[in-house]
């Protein structure tokens, strides 16, 4: 279990926590000012003038695919007036724009691409879902290299700067894809039956254009945000954990982290250490083990020892007490907070493992969900049709209802009662997340159920009798689960990683969306492979020819099973220990 943090009393605070001692630096390499960096303020100066450069229009295209007669396509912009100019759109646009901008224009593709698919390229319903899946699992996936190179080489102010141009051009080959006669799917859009090559070459090389983007953007952005608060300030610490429910991304007023090599180097000196140490006499006391003074540490935040994985210790272990004023060789001794380092990325493999069904269950909302959608009646009103992308926003909004119960009813009441300043330990939050996509899988697969039953009574008209607000319940569900687990997971990897690694730690994160995308798509194919020995298999070529209430039972089996494991593994979790003061004060993080 975390442990409470103890806080210096109003009025104790001394002229060094003026300043911030947390290895970030201002823009001018100096140790930042806390009253004019960080904190919420930065976010809401220098986005507003740098605008979004209306990147958002390349791809709003793409969120209103939706049939209308044989092979007609209709595009609906959202929002968007005739004639507006793109300084204006910056004007409008505000703080943090390039977040908002990036996640509108990845939704917009995401949400409409199953459509898209089996639409425009006339893929069956099978290979559309994978092709989704294996996008969406780039997509996600690409933040574990652009975290890398952003903490490692090139720092995370810069790598959101290049990865956003490579996002830009993505988007604008995307357009022109759509707009350009050599690259139109048809030269008459009503009547395409086989779309041209050269269209799906570019709309494939555009949208993994902008994976690549996000692999940058991604990771980046979001622990360049977080770098904004310091967790040894008790007022910033508390901010930055409701950062992670309402987060937005200023270049004077920002806190700026160095790049200090490859965060894997550390973790290789660790293991070589205590592999060529094996031999040696574990020492009578931890306090023997090996650790620079706080006067040589550049600002880093030192971590206590742990009894867990005991082994590690040993590359910590003294030889030969006499050279210790002449510089060892990491590859022979290594810190406590080093060792410490290892074990936490070690100790985090299991939690990575254990929350990657939440993923698969995810990444149902973007395909299978957004399918079911557009084969149900959609009109409101006197003809107004929803596009079958937009019943995503219904996830977006239990998304947004769910934090905010969590972040201003929760999480004050659990403070009182848990004297603990999160309300409930980070792990809690995410379990309590996955028992609703259990719920999710649960429901989706009884709509669909009664959905087929409609397609039998009624084989000529369908489903599209059916009303499409029947998905409104497990789109709502999964909604809550997001705002729990996927909040708690971006705040559990970037403060349980290595301070070095606080990129690389939100693209593991990512990484839970990215795998899970690739093992539903995995689980698709095996599933068809031994359901279609008996004739038919549960996922085919549309949905009225598929069983998917037994695809999302099979799902919810798999989830609740995974949850069980999940929970044992969090209740053994030992949280970062991190030492703040100079009596050796130990916090967990």
């Amino acid at each position: 279990m975390e442990k409470n943090r103890v806080d210096p009393k109003p009025g104790e605070v001394d002229d060094n926590m003026k300043r911030v001692h947390d290895s970030s630096l201002d823009h001018k390499g100096r140790v930042p000012l806390r009253a004019s960096t960080g904190s919420w303020e930065s976010f809401s100066l220098h986005y507003r003038s740098s605008g979004a450069v209306g990147v958002e229009r390349m791809v709003e295209e793409m969120q209103g695919w939706c049939s209308k007669g044989e092979g007609k396509m209709v595009v609906e912009w959202l929002g968007l007036e005739e004639g507006k100019q793109v300084g204006e759109r910056a004007g409008e646009v505000g703080g943090g724009a390039i977040e908002f901008s990036e996640r509108l224009s990845y939704f917009g593709i995401a949400t409409s691409l199953v459509i898209y698919l089996t639409k425009v390229i006339h893929q069956d319903l099978e290979t559309a879902v994978k092709n989704v899946n294996y996008w969406s699992g780039v997509t996600t996936l690409m933040p574990l290299l652009g975290g890398f190179l952003a903490d490692a080489y090139l720092g995370r102010y810069t790598t959101v700067i290049a990865s956003c141009i490579v996002y830009l051009m993505g988007l604008v080959l995307l357009s022109l894809s759509w707009f350009l006669p050599g690259l139109k799917p048809c030269d008459h859009a009503n009547m395409c039956i086989e779309p041209r090559r050269a269209h799906e070459v570019a709309f494939f090389l555009a949208i993994y254009l902008i994976s690549i983007g996000t692999g940058g953007h991604k990771p980046s952005l979001e622990s360049f945000g977080a770098d904004q608060f310091d967790d040894d300030h008790v007022e910033e610490r508390r901010q930055k954990m409701s950062f992670f429910n309402w987060w937005n991304c200023g270049r004077p007023s920002y806190r700026y982290r160095e790049p200090t090599g490859s965060p894997l180097t550390p973790m290789l000196h660790v293991l070589v250490a205590a592999i060529s140490k094996r031999n040696l006499p574990y020492p009578s006391n931890p306090s023997q083990l090996y650790e620079v003074s706080k006067s040589n540490g550049k600002n880093e935040r030192f971590l206590a020892h742990t009894k867990k994985l005991k082994f590690l210790d040993k590359a910590a272990i003294v030889e030969n007490e006499g050279n210790l004023e002449q510089k060892q060789s990491p590859w022979r001794l290594t810190t406590v907070t080093r060792v410490e380092e290892m074990k936490l990325i070690i100790n985090m493999i299991p939690i990575w493992v254990f929350t990657l069904p939440f993923g698969i269950c995810a990444s149902q909302t973007s395909t299978l969900f957004i399918k079911q959608g557009a084969a149900m009646d959609r009109k409101i009103g006197n003809g107004f049709e929803i596009p079958p992308a937009s019943i995503f926003t219904l996830a977006a909004i239990g998304m947004i209802v769910s934090v905010a119960i969590y972040d201003k009813i929760l999480v004050p009441m659990l403070r009182r009662i848990n004297e603990n300043e999160r309300g409930i330990s980070i792990l809690q939050r995410i379990g309590f997340g996955m028992l609703f996509s259990v719920i999710t899988m649960i429901v989706a697969a009884l709509v669909e159920r009664k959905r087929l039953k409609v397609v039998e009574m009624n084989p000529s008209k369908g489903s599209i009798s059916m009303n499409v607000f029947w998905l409104a319940p497990q789109l709502l569900i999964i909604g809550f689960g997001d705002g729990l687990t996927l909040v708690g997971l971006q705040e559990y990897f970037y403060d349980q990683v290595p301070d070095s690694m606080r990129s690389l730690g939100i693209g593991l994160y990512l990484s839970v969306i990215g795998a899970g995308s690739f093992l539903s798509g995995l689980l698709i194919t095996i599933v068809n492979n031994v359901t279609g020995k008996s004739g038919k298999g549960w996922i085919g070529k549309d949905l009225n020819s598929s069983r998917l209430d037994k695809f999302y039972w099979l799902v919810a089996a798999i989830t609740t099973m995974n949850l069980f494991v999940f929970v044992f593994f969090a209740r053994q979790y030992s949280y970062k220990n991190v030492q703040n003061d100079d009596d050796g004060e130990e916090n967990k993080v």
